[in-house]
């Protein structure tokens, strides 16, 4: 499968005083998405996926700055770091990657319609551009993802907020870019209106209109409704990437298993599953801990945690942990029968090693 979007080493860094230190928002991150893909990435609040988001949507303004890495989008290479790349990003925004942001819904003016918001978005990639042409081409995009044709010429304020969400979602795609990074697309939708919305991000990517999606939620039961692959983040890194079911319900990291513990899972067998919280509160980036960011939350941390980076370990096929525990375990599976002393207690303990780093413990049948 090919590669359509390689994030390298991409780190962002807020600073708003300049007599403060900086927040480090992203630190390091590598992902890969792949043609045809949706890949989601989820985490606690504040663990840096918007930040991340704006940075692979290349919308990133003051006081957000890029301090290192490396980007490419269906072939475009970007150095983020390298004079000149905001001018090569702000050719490429809209037609080769888009963004669905936050509140995306109430970006429309509510004093205009529809179209009219239609005709600036064309007009401002297309200058040549009539208003009849660009509206045309959104009523014919709109017909194909089963949207009402009328809805172009409404005002904002006569749409419910499911349906602005995905007029904004098929309007941000107009220009049929390669990647579209919905950030927390569905965070003020009712269930129905929700569903709808990941039926038409679907149907964009079924259609080809896009050939792949970054969908970034905290919402960790969206991700198996839209998501190949999800990558866990905390504290501004990436800890666990792999396939979303091996990653949420075979969990390798202790982060990630612990995330699934705090979340009620609707599955066959957990009507008595104890939602377990996550001790302690996610460090400051300002200055996050050393070694291991989660070690001081961590259940099942070494000494080593706390003084280096942990090794990324993979676990599995396409799927790799950052982690110390993780790696010590894999270590000791591999270990001739005999060779090495018995691991302690931590996820999946007491069923094997291979369980232990996440080839086989199922959160959903844990408390059948």
């Amino acid at each position: 499968m090919s590669e359509l979007l390689v994030a390298e080493g991409i780190s962002a860094r807020y600073r708003v005083d300049a007599d403060e230190p900086p927040v480090r928002a992203v630190d390091d991150v590598s992902i890969v998405l792949h043609e045809g893909e949706s890949l989601g990435i989820a985490g606690e609040s504040g663990c840096g996926k918007s930040t991340l988001a704006s940075v692979l949507s290349l919308n990133v303004h003051p006081p957000l700055t890029v301090t290192s890495g490396r980007l490419e989008l269906a072939g475009h290479r970007l150095s983020l770091t390298e004079p000149g790349w905001r001018r090569q990003a702000e050719a490429m925004r809209g037609k080769v990657v888009a963004l669905l942001p936050q509140g995306a819904m109430n970006v429309l003016n509510p004093t205009r319609r529809v179209s009219d918001f239609v005709y600036d978005v064309l007009q401002s990639h297309m200058p040549g551009i009539s208003r009849k042409e660009a509206v045309e081409r959104a009523a014919e995009r709109f017909e194909q993802l089963a949207l009402p044709r009328r809805a172009l010429d409404t005002y904002p304020h006569q749409l419910s907020g499911g349906m602005r969400q995905r007029v904004v979602a098929v309007v941000s795609t107009l220009l049929d870019p390669a990647v579209l990074i919905a950030d927390e697309p569905t965070s003020a939708l009712d269930v129905s209106s929700q569903r709808a919305l990941l039926k038409l991000m679907a149907g964009l990517l079924e259609r080809r209109i896009i050939r792949g999606i970054v969908f970034i939620t905290h919402e960790l039961a969206l991700l198996r409704a839209v998501t190949h692959r999800v990558a866990i983040m905390y504290a501004g890194q990436v800890v666990e990437v792999g396939p979303t079911e091996d990653v949420l319900f075979r969990s390798a990291h202790p982060y990630t298993k612990a995330l699934m513990d705090a979340t009620i899972v609707l599955e066959t067998g957990t009507r008595r599953q104890r939602i377990e919280t996550i001790g302690g509160a996610p460090p400051s980036l300002v200055a996050p801990p050393p070694g291991c960011r989660f070690h001081p939350r961590c259940p099942v941390a070494m000494p080593i945690c706390s003084r280096e980076t942990p090794p990324v370990v993979t676990v599995g096929a396409g799927r790799t942990a950052a982690c110390w525990w993780v790696a010590e375990r894999m270590q000791q599976a591999a270990a001739p029968a005999g060779a090495g002393a018995a691991g302690g207690a931590g996820p999946g303990a007491g069923a094997g090693e291979a369980e232990a780093v996440g080839e086989g413990h199922d959160t959903r049948a844990a408390s059948q």
